[in-house]
């Protein structure tokens, strides 16, 4: 059995991951100061990728990411790098793909924050940076992991927008999603359930992880409600 399709399945799922990481919580932090108006707008951008198909984000990114499209042109003409049909390509999806659901769930996390926390760490002369940092951060960190694992399951099984980016090369580009449905296409049933059983084992341990943050997040508001 060739463990080429899981390592590749991690390793674009950790990059993605990492990404969506910190930018979600950069768009989180800053869009949740803005007045409803501007939220709501961009609420809709930031989400779309949410509620669109999977197919639709992946043949936006070619008309985007193409050989022969401006920005996939202008990377193959100055730096020789293709950005589609490389496992690399499969990042570019996932990242979209589950952006939204690192940016609504640190979102949240920042908008139930208390600014008296903030208000009381100003008047002791700390800087906003230190308030983020250490103030911030740790009150919202239950949400903020939250997200992130939810993120990295969706990245990890993402299949249609990688699909029509990043394609299906055995050893170049397999994922565990496209392995399993090219080798149902080829009647290798047997191979193809093993894929399913990694699968669900992997995924059984990202929903134990998020189940685990959320108890613990009831337990410790409920001691804070308590004192």
């Amino acid at each position: 059995m060739d463990w080429y399709p899981l390592f590749n399945s991690l390793r674009i799922a950790a990059i993605a991951t990492a990404v969506i990481f910190f930018t979600g919580i950069f768009f989180a932090y800053y869009i949740a100061k803005l007045p409803p108006l501007w939220k709501g707008l961009l609420d809709v951008v930031m989400t779309l990728p949410l509620v669109l198909p999977p197919t639709v984000v992946g043949y936006l990114l070619l008309r985007l990411l193409g050989p022969t499209r401006p920005l996939g042109a202008l990377m193959l003409d100055l730096f020789d790098v293709k950005m589609v049909m490389t496992w690399w390509s499969a990042v570019f999806a996932t990242v979209v793909v589950s952006f939204p659901l690192m940016y609504r769930t640190a979102r949240g996390a920042f908008e139930s924050f208390d600014p008296d926390l903030a208000y009381a760490a100003q008047t002791l002369g700390r800087s906003n940076t230190w308030i983020f940092w250490r103030v911030r951060m740790p009150c919202c960190r239950q949400g903020i992991l939250a997200g992130t694992v939810l993120a990295f399951a969706r990245a990890l099984g993402e299949y249609g927008a990688t699909s029509m980016i990043a394609g299906y090369t055995p050893g170049r580009t397999a994922t565990i999603s496209t392995t399993v449905y090219q080798l149902w296409r080829t009647n290798n049933d047997a191979l193809a359930f093993r894929w399913v059983l990694v699968n669900i084992a992997i995924s059984t341990i990202v929903l134990m992880a998020v189940n685990l943050l959320e108890r613990r997040n009831r337990t410790r508001r409920k001691e804070a409600a308590a004192c």
